[in-house]
């Protein structure tokens, strides 16, 4: 009972003497510890946001540009063109000879001044002129065309001036503001590859059917449908990805669990049992999950080509609320919990104390105390999981049951910043939600299984799962972190910790019901899957590259070669 008296900060008794008010001390470091790590992390994001914003500039660059426009200035040459002296005179002056006090300018405050606002205004429209040459550089798209091994002129020279242009280590959102805008394609050319795509697929009767369809859609409806295509275009940088969100995969009522990518993250060597395996799992994503605080550098083609970043930001923190018609995506600046399963049950792990991650010692004395804890699971607890992997709208009443029996739990386990759980064996343990699940396993194994498509990321984890690259990992793992030779976590953990927090439930009848329905369409989906996966040594990437094509073109000239033979 201390642990569980340390987490209490204030406790008020009512006695006949009068009301008793007791101050944890500790708790109230704690407080006063995790607020001065939150304005930490506000100034942090404070200068993040204003470093990417003037990128490629930096604020060293600034002070550059006022010492030489000062000292052009003393040399009695004037760079401004007479701009200085115009600023001069607007501000206010101090009357000659002074006779009473005046928050008026001396001369040579003015001159300061003056010099100070025109190289700032200088500096900010030299910024603004970079980044949209930037952007004009990033619309060349010949680079996606040159044959493997062999590079044009122009693209050489169009390389060595980005590498020119981005020569200060970019952050990970420096590029946002200079990515060009997805351009609206005309409708003449969108029609003829549509009726060029399908014309495979249908016999001329159909075909000639659809070039009719395809003639009167472009005579009538398609002029205003691409009036408003390029109106919204003008306020955003992709006129496509919102309306593709909502209407593809939030407004999509089937199940998520077929429907989804998986993937998964094989770590050989660390710890030898399962509270040793996800320790230093959690701290990775907790440390360098893309975020406006995150200092990371972008995703990048050919390493000059950067990636949106923005897709990046929602693969921790966010969840998927279902609805009866569609689902919201809910997304926090910050969590600092994780939520892990156990047995049937649901536990919050707090992932800081005192405003710092915990460290990995810390976090397997929480894992091993959660091993521990005989308490057998509540009732329709086990199989909560399930409610998520049936249809939509079975799940939006589900949580809708959930917010008015247990809205506590029910929110905390939409605003975990990661989750884990132990023991996949039954199709109802996984929670289908949109970020990745790190699956701790025996032999010092960990996999990572995710749902990406469940908020809209089917191809990002693809190219950053996780966000930190697994070599890092293993080598923080290996050298920094480390293990015991018992094969536990380094580190004394501090046994002052609170417990985790068992998450409380009260499922009325009908949502068990609702459940055990989701389940049973769970179980249909689960045993209709039949997958196999296999090591192929046949050949590897060196062959595609002799090919002088890129992997998807040769994957899909592979699958159409294959379909092709079995018609």
């Amino acid at each position: 009972m201390a642990e569980a008296h340390q987490a209490v900060a204030f406790q008020f008794t009512v006695t006949p003497e009068g009301l008793g008010f007791h101050l944890s001390r500790e708790a109230v470091r704690q407080l006063y510890l995790a607020a001065i790590h939150s304005w930490k992390k506000r100034l942090v994001r404070a200068k993040n946001s204003f470093l990417t914003g003037v990128y490629p500039a930096s604020p060293s660059s600034w002070m550059v540009v006022v010492m030489a426009t000062a000292g052009s200035c003393y040399c009695q040459v004037d760079p401004s063109l007479g701009l200085i002296a115009r600023i001069q005179h607007c501000l206010p002056r101090r009357p000659c000879p002074p006779r009473v006090p005046s928050e008026a300018l001396t001369p040579q405050v003015q001159t300061v001044v003056s010099t100070v606002v025109f190289s700032t205004g200088a500096w900010l429209a030299a910024v603004l002129l970079f980044r949209r040459l930037l952007r004009l550089l990033l619309s060349y798209h010949g680079w996606m065309f040159e044959p493997h091994g062999r590079m044009s002129r122009r693209t050489r020279l169009w390389i060595a001036v980005m590498k020119i242009m981005s020569i200060r280590k970019p952050l990970l959102y420096s590029f946002q503001s200079s990515l060009p805008k997805l351009p609206v394609p005309p409708v003449k050319a969108t029609v003829a590859r549509y009726l060029e795509s399908v014309r495979p697929l249908l016999d001329d009767d159909k075909y000639r059917e659809m070039e009719a369809l395809a003639k009167e859609f472009q005579e009538k409806a398609a002029p205003r449908l691409q009036r408003y295509l390029r109106f919204k275009s003008w306020w955003t940088t992709n006129y496509v990805s919102d309306w593709w969100e909502e209407y593809v995969y939030l407004r999509g009522r089937s199940p998520l669990m077929v429907n989804s990518n998986y993937y998964a993250m094989v770590r050989d060597g660390g710890g030898l049992g399962d509270p040793q395996t996800l320790p230093g799992t959690p701290r990775h994503p907790s440390r360098h999950a893309p975020c406006p605080l995150s200092p990371g550098f972008p995703m990048m083609a050919l390493g000059v080509v950067p990636m949106c970043s923005y897709q990046s930001e929602r693969m921790f923190n966010t969840t998927r609320v279902p609805g009866k018609e569609t689902d919201t995506l809910l997304h926090l600046a910050d969590s600092k919990h994780l939520a892990v399963y156990h047995k049937g049950r649901y536990y919050k792990v707090w992932l800081y104390y005192g405003g710092q991650l915990l460290p990995p010692a810390d976090l397997e004395m929480q894992f091993q105390r959660i091993l521990e804890d005989p308490s057998p699971p509540q009732p329709g607890e086990e199989r909560l999981g399930g409610g998520t992997l049936g249809t939509r709208g079975a799940m939006a009443i589900l949580g809708i049951l959930g917010v008015l029996g247990t809205k506590g739990s029910w929110e905390l386990r939409e605003q975990w910043a990661h989750w884990g759980y132990w023991e996949h064996r039954e199709p109802w343990e996984p929670w289908a939600i949109p970020v990745p699940i790190p699956v701790p396993c025996p032999r010092s194994r960990t996999g990572t299984r995710d749902t990406p498509r469940a908020g809209g990321l089917g191809g990002v984890l693809g190219g950053r799962v996780p966000p930190v690259p697994p070599q890092f990992m293993l080598a923080t793992d290996t050298f920094q972190l480390g293990y015991t030779e018992g094969g536990h976590c380094k580190g004394d953990p501090r046994w002052q910790l609170a417990p985790p927090q068992r998450l409380q439930w009260d499922i009325p009848p009908e949502g068990v019901a609702a459940i055990e329905a989701s389940l049973r369409v769970a179980r249909a989906l689960a045993e209709d899957v039949d997958f196999c996966c296999f090591l192929f040594s046949t050949f590897g990437k060196g062959l595609i590259k002799r090919c002088r094509t890129s992997p998807d073109a040769f994957i899909q000239i592979a699958l159409q070669l294959a379909h092709f033979r079995v018609r």
